[in-house]
């Protein structure tokens, strides 16, 4: 997951309130009626097919989607809105993180809007733990690689980035959260195209010319 605040919104203020998001449903197939995309919720449609016809997809139910069944559509959008990247993520850390300094730190940051560079569940021990980027952290990130390294079968990672430090969050499924801390860096840049390779000297000696080098 990755989650940006919208800083074009009215009067520039952000807020948990401002922010909240449209409800989102999986998408659903009808066994035998191809071509028509139905929102799920739980083993049915909102329209109310049951679970037994249904295939569930991956992606998100489009209600705009021309495909998409007309039932499902005012219903889902009709559906209350919820909260916010941001805002689900600070209530988490206030359940799942001890209280100390960083937690406060991270928590007004998320109050702030700071981007959500990435927040998601995996293996503990696969592509997962690339998202960690421990090397970036200078502080606490001894203990959160602890709790990396000890999480069984998955692990939940966040990272956060605010205007000049950026968060790192370890959630292992069984016990509480870790956050470390580390300055902001800025995105790689473009490799340098190397010098050209200056040419010999006008007198100088060449391979296989027959002449001596210096």
């Amino acid at each position: 997951m990755i989650n940006s605040p919208d800083t074009e919104a009215p009067g520039g203020a952000w807020s948990f309130a401002a922010a909240r998001e449209p409800a989102e449903f999986p998408l659903v197939g009808v066994n035998g009626v191809p071509g028509v995309g139905h929102a799920g919720d739980g083993r049915r449609t909102l329209c109310g097919i049951r679970g037994q016809y249904l295939t569930f997809f991956l992606h998100h139910f489009e209600p705009q989607d021309l495909a998409s069944c007309r039932k499902c559509r005012a219903l889902a959008e009709a559906a209350p809105s919820r909260p916010c990247g941001q805002e689900r993520l600070h209530d988490l850390l206030l359940q799942e993180a001890d209280d100390g300094p960083l937690r406060t730190d991270l928590l007004a940051a998320l109050r702030r809007g700071a981007r959500i560079a990435f927040w998601g569940t995996g293996p503990a021990h696969g592509p997962t733990r690339s998202y960690a980027r421990l090397d970036r952290m200078t502080e606490e990130a001894g203990p959160a690689a602890e709790a990396l390294a000890a999480a069984g079968t998955s692990v939940t990672l966040a990272r956060v980035e605010d205007t000049d430090q950026q968060y790192l969050v370890v959630l292992p499924p069984d016990g509480r959260a870790r956050i470390a801390r580390g300055p902001a860096t800025a995105s790689p840049a473009a490799s340098p195209t190397p010098p050209a390779t200056p040419p010999p000297p006008r007198n100088a000696a060449q391979p296989g010319d027959g002449r001596d080098g210096p």
